[in-house]
């Protein structure tokens, strides 16, 4: 419901959105969803997506410019033209598509997994932590379970380990590396999402033109497939 008064206010002023315009492209991400992306030591955005974007930029012969955002307000600060591009693990939906477009996808739809410390829960009678505006949000709103949401993703992991939710569900890939020290994956998984795209606004038909053809080219090539496998960020094409 939250993620559906959001897009109705930003569907509201899309209209006004401004249009890209020239080779500069802001690549707006969270940098902080690893592996899709993150900031590293040297405080610069990494992961999958970095390297994607980086090469999708070369091959449509765009200059790339990162900027990162928090995941909340992505969208909104995307329309309202803080950058040209969401590029941050995003995942096609239709309710997403009513306010922005999107690019083909550039990762197939990966299953959500559960992450957990009773290995034995029951998610339906438990109280689930998941990040504010995701699918996997809307997913346990849906089912009428006990939802519990959080800004960033490390902070739904916390949730689990201090006692305030009895699980957490995203993305397996971002899940992987937190389940040590007690969290172990519980023995089901739900297909969510309609797999990850750019976002751009509706008024940039070109923008989405350019970075689809270099997405294709890096499926034909199989550069897109080699990315996927070094990240382990799901399945390949």
């Amino acid at each position: 419901m939250v993620l559906k008064k959001l897009l109705l206010t930003v569907a509201l002023v899309a209209a006004a959105s401004p249009v890209w315009a020239g080779d500069v492209v802001r690549m707006g991400t969270e940098g902080a969803y690893p592996p899709y992306n993150f900031i590293n030591d040297a405080g610069e955005v990494d992961g999958m997506e970095r390297e994607l974007g980086d090469e999708l930029c070369r091959r449509a012969s765009l200059t790339c410019e990162w900027v990162t955002n928090d995941w909340d307000s992505i969208i909104p600060n995307l329309v309202s033209g803080n950058y040209d591009t969401i590029i941050a693990g995003m995942s096609v939906t239709d309710e997403r598509d009513e306010v922005i477009d999107f690019t083909q996808a550039y990762i197939p739809p990966e299953p959500s997994a559960y992450l957990a410390m009773d290995s034995g829960l029951d998610v339906s009678g438990g109280v689930i932590a998941a990040q504010t505006s995701t699918i996997q949000a809307a997913f346990i709103a849906q089912q009428g379970w006990t939802l519990v949401e959080f800004a960033t993703p490390e902070e739904t992991i916390s949730a689990v380990r201090n006692g305030e939710a009895d699980a957490v569900l995203a993305d397996s890939s971002f899940l992987a590396d937190h389940a040590t020290d007690g969290l172990v994956f519980l023995d089901r998984t739900d297909s969510i999402g309609g797999g990850v795209g750019m976002g751009v606004r509706e008024s940039d038909g070109e923008l989405r033109g350019k970075f689809n053809a270099a997405i294709d080219s890096m499926k034909e090539d199989g550069s897109l497939n080699d990315l996927i496998t070094k990240w382990e960020v799901g399945d390949t094409w």
